[in-house]
């Protein structure tokens, strides 16, 4: 584990301090820098002695440990995880307003008890951020995860003193699926005898396109939750102009080129390959139950799914063709093709990330505007782009362990994404003049073959 994932589990596991501190902050009628480190020294101190204790626990069963290590880091992150996701739809607690020494006590017990099963971890995936004893990096990814854990905190005091508690389900949420995120990739780590998972560009690659995704949901937390005709256009229209430009520059041609060698043309197998894509995407369409929102279009087979689903269901299917290009391209990275460059990799993560935030708008708005509670929203939101970093990864070691397929897995996902983006034109049009719609389709379709080519 290094810096970068040490980071992203503080975050994770400060969450349920962030959501106890924005309900402290809630209930004092006022707050000064006194409550603010009442909270983050607190929270902070017990999330960084909770790891600790674990990984001390933990280290005296290593032998046993390390035989079940990986599920057991998957199993312990992926429960954490899911508990937070759980406690998001609960029913509200109620939070003294104390800020004494017995109550914060227990909060800070209550809010960390999750972060002893979490130092066990340490034993089953090794801190590595020095190179230095194993004791040192624990020592320092036990500070860094208490100092993040006492700004969040004291973050979340301001924030509960100001906005109420709009942000507390969500921020469970995207802590919950932090951990699970975190678990599920030491499984496919260890299961990865390629080794590729190894490389931290490729896990920051993954979730690039998860962070657009997660500013894509919490919009359903913003004051006003609903967007005109015009913007749900030009957003629509700027999505799919990246999806379209992703499609043919970074899959279909580097494919064409990857295949192409001085005898033969690599333009027919990608022809083949593109339409297995667009099959494949048919397919998955006519099977699954699921509606565009804005256009009030059901497609699928008829079932009795809740309208909120069916609404997720339709990004969910838009976002496996992407989790496939993703893959494919970090895939071509890692391998160091002469037809796939670092930077290429990079632009067209971050400009996935670009285009889903959008996408989990499109989500998380309808199903808050038709009642849902915004932590459900914000859930549902979040849920629809799971599939581009899991499949992303996946899709990374299949390329890997059989480097031929790659050219042929990225013009597959090129004629996915391609079916995907002509059948959201009904989102993009309307009865009204749809000229902005069409506008940012091709300033989104531009700026993506700019970034690629320059």
């Amino acid at each position: 584990m290094d810096i970068f994932e040490v980071f992203l589990l503080a975050v994770g596991l400060a969450m349920d301090a962030f959501a106890v501190s924005i309900c402290k902050g809630l209930a004092a009628k006022k707050t000064g820098l006194k409550e603010f480190l009442a909270c983050g020294l607190w929270f902070g101190a017990f999330q960084g002695l909770m790891p600790f204790l674990g990984y001390l626990v933990g280290s005296r069963f290593v032998k046993w440990i390390s035989m079940i290590a990986p599920w057991m880091a998957f199993l312990l992150l992926s429960l954490i995880g899911g508990n937070m996701i759980k406690e998001a739809f609960a029913q509200e607690e109620e939070v003294q307003p104390g800020f004494d020494m017995k109550t914060m006590f227990l909060l800070a017990i209550a809010t960390s008890i999750d972060a002893l099963a979490v130092g066990i971890t340490f034993v089953a995936i090794p801190v590595k951020v020095f190179s230095g004893s194993s004791l040192m990096n624990i020592v320092f990814a036990v500070l860094l995860i208490a100092v993040i854990t006492c700004i969040i905190s004291m973050l979340g005091v301001k924030i509960g003193s100001l906005f109420g508690m709009r942000y507390k389900s969500g921020s469970e949420i995207m802590g919950g699926t932090i951990l699970i995120f975190i678990g599920l990739r030491s499984l496919i780590t260890y299961l990865d005898r390629s080794q590729t998972l190894s490389d931290t560009d490729i896990i920051f690659g993954m979730l690039i396109p998860l962070l657009g995704t997660l500013l894509g949901a919490a919009s359903v937390y913003a004051r006003k939750n609903k967007i005109s005709d015009d913007l749900r256009m030009i957003l629509a229209g700027g999505s799919a102009g990246i999806m379209f430009s992703i499609s043919v520059w970074g899959m279909i041609e580097p494919a064409i080129r990857g295949l192409t060698d001085e005898k033969e043309s690599g333009s027919i197998p990608v022809f083949i390959g593109f339409c297995g894509g667009v099959l494949f995407q048919f397919i998955l369409d006519n099977i699954v139950p699921h509606t565009h929102a804005y256009a009030e279009i059901t497609e699928g087979p008829k079932s009795h799914l809740k309208s909120e689903v069916k609404v997720m269901l339709t990004e969910v299917i838009h976002h496996i063709p992407e989790g496939i290009a993703l893959g494919a391209i970090y895939a071509g990275f890692f391998m160091k093709t002469d037809w796939i460059s670092a930077s290429t990799a990079l632009v067209l993560a971050i400009a996935i990330a670009i285009q889903n935030f959008p996408e989990a708008l499109f989500v998380s708005l309808p199903i808050r505007e038709k009642g849902a509670e915004a932590g459900k929203a914000f859930f549902m939101g979040v849920v629809s782009g799971g599939p581009v970093p899991l499949l992303g990864i996946f899709t990374v070691i299949i390329a890997v362990l059989f480097p031929e397929s790659l050219p042929y897995i990225m013009a597959v996902a090129g004629g996915a994404m391609i079916y995907t983006t002509i059948e959201e034109i009904p989102q993009i049009s309307t009865k009204q003049d749809n000229d902005k719609g069409a506008l940012a389709f091709i300033i989104g379709f531009a700026l993506v073959m700019l970034m690629i080519f320059l």
